[in-house]
């Protein structure tokens, strides 16, 4: 027997933004590889005045329900610098969860309202919220768990989301790599090279000047980004929240710095699998999951490191010279997740499926991909 479609409104009291919270907690329950995040961040992620997103963004959160229960969920957004980096007119979409067809499809159409009342014409997502938080949907790589900050849903969700007009617009990739085995030889030769270029430096971050590195980082990924498809720079507040996040997370000999002539012109940046920490907390900070969580961050042993983000100045794009500072990048992090994190993996990524630099820098180093997060369009 087919649902019936549900009731769909918006959310307005502290009782429906839990209800919208713990929705995804029952809906995936079932699934050995979705981890539950912690409560306390997702809340902050939609609460305006305490993620900076708000400042240049609204949005509208909804619940479906059928018999009084939540059944689904979704976010619409409008953002002040999507429009203008990515075309007037231009919405999205994001925060979806559902249990069935029927209420995809009355989520979807209310979020494409709401759009349109706000004179969008052009629909994207899922987006939840933005692009530097969990975008796209997850249509490759079921079979495991997600890193940290990557999303995971039901395979379910691509054939609901394509029945209500959508097509795909963008894949985001990423690699999956055994970091107990060496590089390639011609790739450990190319990390050999640099090391004997006293012109290259590849040191490691000084978490003592945390502010001024992050500071530093942040100004080669904006200009190392700035053409790639989507793109939003981070405003010096979001700048600000993200630092405050990823400050516990950050392992000096985990994020290098690379140096030409004494001029950063290159990072990357690898995290620990904050997920493998909080896998059993089921999302609960209390009452003792914030002990648990403070004992595992002091000296992390995880199985998999996360490459987050890697650039290098666009003068240099393109250039013999950028894959080398990657691969010496890549190869002295990979040394250090197998000496101290007791690390056999690494995830790369996400990768924009049009990147060609970083993927030939990817098959290069012989990863392969293991997840595929797809961005879909519709014209409104």
């Amino acid at each position: 027997m087919n649902a019936a479609p549900p009731l769909v409104r918006a959310v307005a009291s502290a009782a429906d933004r839990k209800s919208f919270v713990d929705l995804a907690y029952r809906l995936n329950a079932a699934d050995p590889h979705w981890i539950p995040p912690l409560k306390s961040e997702v809340r902050a992620l939609i609460t305006p005045g305490k993620n900076p997103w708000f400042e240049h963004a609204e949005a509208a959160f909804f619940l479906a329900e059928r018999d009084g229960r939540a059944v689904g969920r979704i976010s619409a957004q409008v953002d002040r610098l999507v429009l203008e980096t990515m075309g007037a007119g231009t919405g999205q979409w994001g925060m979806f969860e559902a249990q069935d067809q029927p209420t995809a499809q009355a989520l979807i159409a209310h979020a494409e309202q709401w759009l349109r009342d706000k004179g969008m014409t052009r629909s994207l997502g899922p987006f939840s919220l933005s692009i530097w938080d969990e975008p796209g949907l997850l249509i490759k790589g079921f079979d495991h768990s997600p890193t940290l900050m990557m999303g995971h849903n039901s395979p379910d969700y691509e054939g609901w989301i394509e029945a209500a007009g959508y097509r795909g617009v963008k894949d985001l990739l990423t690699y999956e790599l055994d970091i107990t085995v060496a590089m390639p030889p011609i790739v450990q030769r190319i990390v050999a090279s640099g090391d004997r270029n006293e012109r290259i430096r590849i040191r490691k971050v000084d978490k003592s000047r945390f502010d001024e590195e992050a500071a530093l980082i942040l100004g080669i990924l904006n200009d190392a980004w700035s053409t790639n498809w989507g793109f939003i720079p981070l405003t010096d507040a979001e700048i600000a929240y993200a630092a405050k996040k990823l400050k516990p997370l950050v392992y000096e000999d985990l994020i290098r710095v690379a140096e030409l002539d004494g001029e950063p012109v290159a990072f990357m940046m690898t995290l620990p699998d904050m997920n493998e920490l909080i896998k059993d907390l089921d999302g609960k900070l209390f009452p003792f999951g914030w002990a648990k969580l403070l004992w595992r961050l002091r000296k992390p042993q995880v199985r998999t490191m996360r490459v987050a983000l890697m650039g290098v100045l666009k003068r240099l794009q393109s250039t013999r010279l950028a894959s080398q500072l990657a691969f010496m990048m890549i190869e002295y992090t990979r040394r250090g997740a197998l000496k101290r994190y007791s690390s056999s993996r690494s995830e790369i990524g996400w990768i924009l499926d049009d990147n060609a630099g970083m993927r030939s820098i990817a098959d290069a180093i012989e990863s392969h991909i293991n997840r595929i997060y797809r961005i879909y369009e519709k014209p409104l």
